[in-house]
């Protein structure tokens, strides 16, 4: 017979309750987009966090691109996004750009996340995760790798190192 005290019923149900949340932070109710490798990364437009437009793939014609889904309730994306940040100062100069979308909440809570972790790269808004949902994010932290063209050249889907993020952005600058 199982012998579970009301404190471990309790703490059971807020991780499921947790789980749920996370899986379910982009999900529409549509089939999941399954976006990869040698596929064209789909267009958007959102805003940054000073309000300036962003339109890909318009801005970014020809320039490798790292696109990164997170939020601040994520407990990988706050180290990885400091990982990112270490290989964005060492690329930028050969062109790499980053930017950071937060994934389902609104401008104030993005503002104090990204001032707290102080990255340079641009966070952009993704408020109702329309954005995710095109890219197939089931879970966060999400990050793609995405050529001059458009095309998605690497995936990478939960938690990962600076080199790895290292390897990809050398590939994706070759």
């Amino acid at each position: 017979m199982l012998n579970f005290s009301l404190a471990k019923l309790l703490q059971l149900g807020l991780t499921l309750t947790v789980a749920s949340l996370c899986l379910n932070a982009c999900n529409s109710g549509a089939p999941a987009v399954q976006l990869n490798s040698g596929q064209p990364a789909p267009t958007f437009q959102t805003f940054a966090l000073d309000g300036t437009p962003v339109h890909f793939p318009a801005a970014f014609v020809g320039k490798p691109l790292v696109i990164r889904f997170w939020a601040d309730w994520c407990q990988y994306c706050e180290g990885e996004m400091k990982a990112i940040e270490l290989v964005y100062q060492r690329h930028r100069d050969q062109g790499i750009q980053v930017l950071a979308i937060n994934t389902g909440q609104d401008k104030p809570a993005v503002a104090a996340f990204i001032k707290k972790i102080g990255v340079t790269y641009p966070a952009l808004l993704d408020e109702k995760s329309k954005i995710a949902r095109a890219y197939g994010v089931v879970g966060l932290p999400t990050t793609y790798f995405v050529d001059g063209q458009g095309i998605v050249r690497g995936k990478v889907v939960g938690e990962a190192d600076e080199a790895t993020f290292e390897r990809q952005v050398v590939e994706l600058l070759k």
